[in-house]
């Protein structure tokens, strides 16, 4: 029970700013607070269902457009509307990154350490950036045409949207699993060095580095003033992405604690999914627990906000639909394959991936 959650302080919490119509990158936007825009209320039904392959990335949504990255190293194009393939990338590597688009362009990162700039129009390759190692970092957009992502190779990357020329990087101590999330003209990671670091956007010097104490797999999420992360040791915490003080933080004690799906934010409310087979809210001020939901495997895709729904993928492959305010589950879908990948919410419809190769779109 969340009971066994100890809170160690308190924060003055922001509501984030609203994320746009579309859904077009990990979390929806660069603040990566899993929060879409629209309403979506269960119940959903089957619009469209695609074989691609093994889907560990969210898909991104963008003006009327799904692109889906897979394990098979592949970039799709399909109709939001029908299904229908628009345009095909290939690389001779897989993608659990997720893809991005701004700006008529979407980048992607491949397990061989490349990341792909392609026109959203027609899949045409614009440019590729390699790094040391694999990339499971999603690119989150910038003010100013800026890219940032992370690399195995242990550093942060800041490079130019029109030609993959590197502006700044940041070398971290170890791989850098996670998407970075915008804060204001900060940037702030969390690694698998243990370490949280903010960082100037405009420059790439680093402000801070709070030591988390373990490893970390789930991208920070921003609600305005304060930023949220979970742990793969089962802590979760709240800090001030200005000066990187901790505000707040808890302790999962339950069997099999481990964060490594992002946080969703919305009205003072932030959400998170654990490795412990329990979703749960908490209240964003004070990380008080307001409910828990216990679910029949990890979670390990990463929730989302819609409303007053949370949507979140588990591992024995069941879409769930909680209401926000109490927690009870009010719908479930079966995709048939673990769902690693995240919700994506758009245009009153919503695209999920699952690891037996099946892309699906359900709306009403």
């Amino acid at each position: 029970m969340l009971a066994n959650l100890i809170v160690a302080a308190l924060v003055v919490f922001a509501v984030p700013h609203p994320a746009r119509a579309d859904w077009p990158m990990f979390r929806g936007a660069p603040s990566l607070a899993g929060h879409a825009s629209q309403a979506l209320a269960p119940p959903l039904r089957v619009l469209w269902s695609k074989d691609v392959g093994s889907v560990e990335a969210t898909a991104a949504i963008a003006h009327g457009v799904v692109y889906a990255a897979t394990m098979r190293g592949t970039v799709l194009a399909l109709s939001l509307a029908t299904g229908q393939a628009i345009w095909t990338y290939r690389s001779p590597d897989a993608f659990s990154a997720s893809p991005c688009v701004a700006d008529g362009i979407v980048t992607v990162g491949d397990e061989g350490g490349v990341l792909h700039a392609l026109r959203a129009s027609d899949g045409k390759l614009l440019w590729q950036h390699p790094t040391g190692d694999k990339i499971a970092s999603s690119v989150t957009p910038a003010p100013h045409g800026r890219l940032l992502f992370g690399s195995y190779d242990g550093r942060l990357y800041c490079v130019s949207e029109k030609n993959g020329a590197t502006i700044w990087s940041l070398k971290t101590d170890a791989q850098v699993h996670a998407s970075a999330c915008v804060a204001g003209k900060t940037v702030v990671i969390g690694g698998c060095d243990g370490k949280v670091r903010g960082i100037d956007l405009a420059t790439g010097a680093q402000r801070f580095a709070l030591v988390a104490g373990t490893s970390m797999g789930a991208s920070p999420a921003s609600g305005g003033t304060t930023v949220f992360l979970g742990t793969l040791a089962g802590a979760y915490f709240a800090l001030d992405p200005v000066h990187g003080r901790s505000i707040w933080r808890l302790q999962e004690h339950e069997d099999g604690a481990a964060c490594y799906a992002s946080a969703a934010v919305s009205s003072g409310r932030v959400v998170f999914g654990s490795r412990s087979q329990r979703l749960f809210c908490l209240d964003g001020a004070k990380g008080r627990a307001l409910w828990t939901l216990r679910t029949a495997s990890q979670i390990n895709s990463s929730p989302l906000i819609a409303g007053g729904t949370v949507w979140a993928g588990t591992d024995d492959g069941t879409l769930i639909g909680v209401d926000l305010a109490n927690g009870t589950q009010v719908w479930r879908f079966r995709a048939g394959g673990s769902l690693k990948a995240s919700p994506a919410v758009a245009e009153g419809k919503l695209v999920i991936g699952s690891t037996s190769g099946t892309l699906f779109c359900l709306g009403k």
